[in-house]
């Protein structure tokens, strides 16, 4: 596979996002009838037609754009856990969220978002996050930086908020999914940062995250159409991320939770405010 994974790239990328949004996503949204939504592994875990026919559309442009590589969508491994195992080795390959808070846009609740990470042999080199609501997104290029696009084509550089004290910081600890132990520990600590918030979708927090709008983030979950996006925007401006205890995320990883702040120092501050039992 000899596609190179630029800023040219990136914004076809996002062009065949933003179709998909515009043909199959937003005409559904506050149109669905009941069976058109069904749950997954839970009540908290849904999909809809649109989801599918957004990604759908999507993996068959991503193959035109790029013949032979491995599109990875997160309602095709349901289907297809396998799938999966082809992020390590994979040329390239394209990784889906269709929609990322589906729970909220079933439910008719403008917070959701389109992402789309680009790996070449498990390295995350490429990622976009689409609000197809007010039609910004966010993208970065491994090495290149990361920007926001808006819905008239202009750019601007994104950078992370300054780093503060943790107990100064604001953002967002996904608490729902935590283990039971590390759940009521980080529900204690929560109180002593400055302020949280949950949309239920990571692609609208990761949009703050990355404009500098909040300080942090954590997350237990780590599947790939989630974060792996996000975390290379997050990276790309000026960003640190890493699991509970410190060690680098992956591509590959499934577990270790991940928390994000401006910079390593502040990272290890939050930390310690929101994780160490003492």
């Amino acid at each position: 596979m000899t596609v190179a994974v630029s800023g040219a790239h990136m914004r076809t990328v996002l062009d065949i996002m933003r179709q998909a949004a515009a043909e199959r996503i937003m005409p559904s949204f506050r149109h669905l009838d009941a069976d058109a939504i069904r749950c997954k592994t839970s009540k908290l875990d849904v999909v809809t037609v649109a989801d599918e026919a957004a990604e759908h559309d999507m993996t068959e442009a991503f193959l035109r754009l790029s013949p032979g590589a491995v599109v990875i969508g997160e309602e095709a491994v349901c289907a297809r856990p396998g799938l999966l195992d082809a992020i390590e080795d994979a040329d390239l390959a394209y990784v889906i969220d269709p929609i990322d808070g589906t729970a909220n846009y079933a439910a008719g609740v403008p917070l959701f978002g389109v992402m789309v990470a680009v790996l070449r042999r498990g390295e995350v080199v490429g990622a976009a996050i689409l609000d197809p609501i007010c039609n910004v997104a966010a993208l970065a290029v491994r090495g290149e930086g990361a920007w926001l696009a808006g819905p008239d084509d202009a750019e601007r550089p994104l950078r992370c908020a300054p780093p503060v004290p943790a107990a100064e910081m604001c953002g967002n600890a996904s608490w729902r999914y935590l283990p039971r132990p590390v759940r009521d520990l980080v529900a204690r600590n929560l109180p002593r940062v400055m302020g949280s918030w949950d949309f239920r979708c990571a692609a609208q927090e990761y949009l703050m995250l990355v404009d500098g709008k909040c300080h942090f983030l954590l997350f237990n979950r780590t599947m790939p159409w989630d974060h792996l996006a996000g975390w290379l925007i997050h990276r790309e401006a000026g960003g640190y991320c890493a699991h509970f205890d410190g060690t680098p995320y992956r591509a590959t990883d499934r577990a270790g939770g991940l928390l994000y702040a401006p910079d390593r120092a502040s990272w290890q501050d939050l930390r310690d405010l929101l994780l160490d039992p003492g």
